[in-house]
């Protein structure tokens, strides 16, 4: 299961971040990730062999001005990713769990976070797939509660 869906929300400062603004960026980038493992679970524990990947975000590792929600919101994913990896690393190895900070990549959110910056500068989605692909693989038995970047930062 790959986790992907998000939203930005403003850019800016937290004293002036709209509270229902605020609420619906951890709506689905946070509870909406929630809200799907836990109700796919059942059919997950039935798998011979289950992924489940976070997509987060560098600024859901560090901090950074203006990001408000959306940088907490991915603070929420990796701390949830961490916390399922380990109920489930002596529950059940079958199911491993992971995040992966895709980096800098030429979508539509990036061009809404960064305006004025040179997309082309950037990969594509398809470009940074392998490590979803590697995450989704078998060559990823056993690795679980680790953060990835995309991008190798």
């Amino acid at each position: 299961m790959l986790h992907n869906a998000a939203i930005l929300g403003h850019r800016t400062p937290l004293e002036h971040y709209d509270p229902d603004s605020w609420a619906r960026v951890m709506q689905v980038n946070a509870m909406a990730p929630f809200l799907l493992t836990r109700s796919l679970m059942p059919v997950i524990r039935e798998s011979e062999d289950a992924s489940i990947v976070f997509t987060s975000s560098s600024v859901g590792r560090k901090g950074k001005a203006y990001w408000g929600a959306y940088a907490v919101s991915k603070f929420a994913v990796e701390g949830m990713m961490q916390v399922l990896a380990d109920e489930l690393d002596d529950d059940d190895k079958r199911i491993r769990v992971n995040s992966v900070n895709p980096g800098a990549t030429r979508t539509a959110m990036r061009a809404l976070a960064y305006p004025a910056e040179d997309a082309t500068k950037n990969p594509t989605p398809e470009e940074i797939m392998n490590v979803y692909l590697y995450l989704m693989g078998k060559d990823s038995i056993g690795v679980t509660g680790q953060a990835f970047n995309a991008q190798g930062d």
